[in-house]
């Protein structure tokens, strides 16, 4: 499989005094627009990988001790917007920004504003996979409020499944179609940014895109949906509770309302009610028929065009 390589690039075979200017143009160009200090004695030592994941960009970047930083000037003079989520995977750094100071150790997921100011620093032999998400997805698809400040997530089980979905999209492992890759990543990165950027109602959102998302998976379940938004199942009850359904009967009625629509549509004479049943979730036709019958007055059969 070919994986949609956007560009690679090394300092290694440069000249000493040639590299800090070649990144901060590379970086301009492919990622965003910042500045770099080597504190090594043998200069900057670094390789950048890009890669095209359907609406993200993924960079892997691997370097000895340096800095990089994203001044108020830059963000005016070289503006981005979006989001970043950086997963330091070996090394340490700090993250500076305008309101304090983060430790990042390895296995550390950081949530960062590119329109923000921040001083990234690497003391060590250092190697990160990071996130580009356009500011109108990350609103879209993750979460709906600003953050006010970075996040720093330590590392779980989160911060896990990201490096096996992006390294496996690297190596070629994933498949030629972007969409389920790229879906995975935002599912992880909504369940890390949700819990701390938004109340109920961002959480209640997140949990009816997943159900409406994945209808057609006959395993989901309500305890799926609450480890898929990050909460406990009682506490996605809770979040249910004022729009009076819970999260299983919010399930079992857009599972009938798409099963129901296909039914009545010509284009789809050609399947089976079992079939139809099959395919939004329903694990048998009687108990389909029967909560079909329930809710619109009628069998699955009576609503078959003619």
């Amino acid at each position: 499989m070919s994986v949609p390589l956007v560009s690679r690039v090394s300092t290694l075979a440069m000249d000493s005094a040639d590299r800090i200017a070649f990144w901060e143009e590379y970086n301009r160009r492919e990622l965003v627009g910042l500045t770099c200090s080597s504190y090594s004695p043998d200069g900057l030592l670094a390789t950048q990988t890009n890669y095209r994941l359907g609406g993200l960009r993924f960079a892997e970047i691997s370097g000895n001790e340096h800095v990089i930083q994203r001044t108020r000037r830059t963000c005016e003079d070289l503006p981005k917007d979006a989001v970043f989520v950086s997963l330091l995977t070996d090394g340490q750094a700090v993250f500076f920004h305008e309101g304090g100071c983060l430790t990042v150790r390895a296995g550390d997921i950081v949530l960062y504003d590119t329109r923000r100011s921040y001083l990234f620093g690497f003391p060590t032999r250092m190697r990160q996979l990071l996130m580009d998400i356009p500011r109108e997805l990350f609103a879209e698809r993750c979460a709906d409020r600003e953050m006010a400040a970075p996040l720093l997530f330590d590392r779980g089980a989160a911060a896990t499944a990201l490096e096996s979905v992006l390294s496996d999209w690297a190596a070629g492992a994933a498949g030629e179609d972007p969409a389920p890759t790229e879906e995975t990543v935002l599912d992880l990165v909504r369940t890390l940014a949700v819990p701390r950027t938004g109340g109920r109602s961002a959480l209640l959102a997140m949990a009816r895109s997943y159900i409406d998302r994945h209808l057609t998976d006959p395993g989901l379940s309500a305890d799926r949906v609450a480890a898929a938004v990050g909460v406990s199942a009682r506490h996605l009850s809770r979040v249910f509770a004022p729009s009076g359904v819970s999260p299983a009967r919010y399930l079992l009625a857009q599972r009938l309302a798409r099963a129901h629509e296909q039914l009545g549509d010509p284009g789809s004479r050609h399947m089976t009610v079992a079939e139809i049943a099959h395919r939004w979730g329903f694990a048998g036709q009687a108990h389909f028929t029967r909560v079909h019958r329930d809710h619109y007055g009628r069998t699955p059969g009576a609503v078959r065009p003619r």
